[in-house]
């Protein structure tokens, strides 16, 4: 099962962390094995869930059974659509009542040639890339933290080479 879907507001993952805390909750004080005997999975696959990992379509469609739970609601979206800063100035003018609407269209013109002029092109920065075969079966975080690493060690190797120490 991938970890990410489309959606009407982009995209979702699956909440690995919400759905491992539901089942320790369902699980109650039945041990591993009797919860992933009633769940229909097997101990390991319980297991792993609940410690985080992300199930095969299978498993996630029994334990969500299990749960009681729409699998639809394990899915929380990614990043909220982000809105240029002259696009909010914008928007706050055309709300103000005080203006009429030529006067803010006249306001927003204005404004957009300035920041068109002036605004400068955020800095580009090279991509780092790792390719994981097990990305998909790393613990919750361990991706992110890996990327922040790999980040770190790009930005100390071009310090070196602008040094010339490499």
């Amino acid at each position: 099962m991938t970890g990410a879907t489309g959606s009407a507001d982009g995209v979702e993952r699956l909440d690995l962390a919400h759905l491992g805390a539901m089942l320790r909750e369902r699980r109650g004080s039945l041990s591993l094995r009797q919860a992933a005997a009633e769940a229909g999975v097997s101990f390991s696959t319980f297991t792993r869930v609940e410690a985080g990992a992300q199930p095969d379509l299978t498993s996630f469609t029994l334990l969500s059974a299990w749960l009681g739970v729409s699998p639809g609601g394990f899915f929380r979206p990614v990043a909220e659509r982000q809105v240029a800063p002259i696009e909010e100035a914008i928007a706050h003018l055309t709300a103000d009542p005080r203006l009429e609407p030529e006067a803010a269209s006249k306001i927003a013109g204005v404004l957009r040639n300035m920041y068109d002029v002036l605004a400068k092109a955020p800095a580009q920065r090279q991509v780092v890339a790792c390719h994981l075969r097990a990305a998909s079966v790393l613990r919750p975080g361990v991706p992110e933290r890996l990327n922040s690493l790999l980040g770190q060690m790009h930005d100390q190797l071009e310090a070196r080479l602008a040094s010339g120490e490499l």
